[in-house]
């Protein structure tokens, strides 16, 4: 990998209904480290976001993970690369039909055959991780609070053990109280499993609470990139005006 770096962003363009959503947008995450992408509506942070873990091309430029370029390998090779990460998007997608062991044994039962004791084991494990107790288990998605969806969303993705894991949003849709609970969660996984954490949000709070670093989206380019106090600080309008409601109060 380029200088140790676990997702690079090099030069990428994405053109988009007429127009350039991104304009040659780079950076790099090195691993460990707990990186947000910020920016108004229609910056492309979610498009951004797919683009880095293979779901979507971008135009122009280059993504590499773990050193690879997703756009010269195989699909098998793709395949292999996208186990050793996990994905939770704004919704969680979790299967409404399956109870929340069933959602987060999911992607082990695509990949791996272990018998019922083991995965019984695996799923109480991933469950305790992220804070859910073990008799949500056997809930419905839809018999949860939406914190404890977000939870559950996140024991799926770290079902298959991954060094680097994008979240979409993580706090949206829950309460102040909620949210900071699930940014707690994460901040002890990160640092407890090492992990690599790229996630996009418009929560002030998660990225004073949660993140090392944040990279700012504006007008197809990175703006600004650093820990947050720094990046609060920059003399530039759209920046001003977003931490403007932290600095009240």
């Amino acid at each position: 990998m380029t200088g140790g770096m676990v997702v690079e962003v090099e030069h990428v363009r994405t053109r988009l209904g007429g127009r350039w959503v991104h304009d040659g947008v780079s950076f790099g995450i090195p691993r460990g480290q707990v990186a947000a992408l910020i920016g108004g509506s229609g910056t492309g942070k979610t498009v951004l976001l797919r683009e880095i873990v293979g779901l979507e091309r971008p135009t122009e430029g280059r993504i590499r993970l773990f050193g690879e370029d997703l756009a010269a390998v195989s699909q098998t090779r793709l395949d292999a690369l996208r186990r050793r990460f996990g994905l939770l998007f704004q919704d969680g997608a979790l299967f409404s039909n399956l109870s929340v062991a069933e959602n987060v044994a999911a992607p082990v039962q695509e990949r791996l055959r272990l018998s019922n004791a083991l995965m019984c084991e695996l799923v109480n494990l991933k469950l305790s991780l992220v804070g859910l107790p073990l008799e949500a288990a056997y809930k419905r998605p839809s018999e949860l609070s939406g914190g404890m969806r977000k939870r559950a969303a996140l024991a799926r993705a770290l079902a298959l053990e991954p060094e680097l894991l994008f979240l979409d949003e993580p706090t949206a849709g829950l309460d102040p109280i909620g949210g900071r609970d699930f940014d707690r969660t994460l901040r002890v996984l990160a640092d407890s499993l090492g992990l690599t954490v790229l996630l996009t949000t418009h929560d002030l709070d998660t990225l004073y609470d949660l993140t090392d670093r944040v990279i700012v989206l504006h007008d197809g380019r990175v703006i600004a990139d650093g820990h947050v106090k720094d990046v609060a600080q920059t003399d530039h309008e759209w920046i001003r005006s977003y931490f403007m409601s932290r600095q009240a109060n």
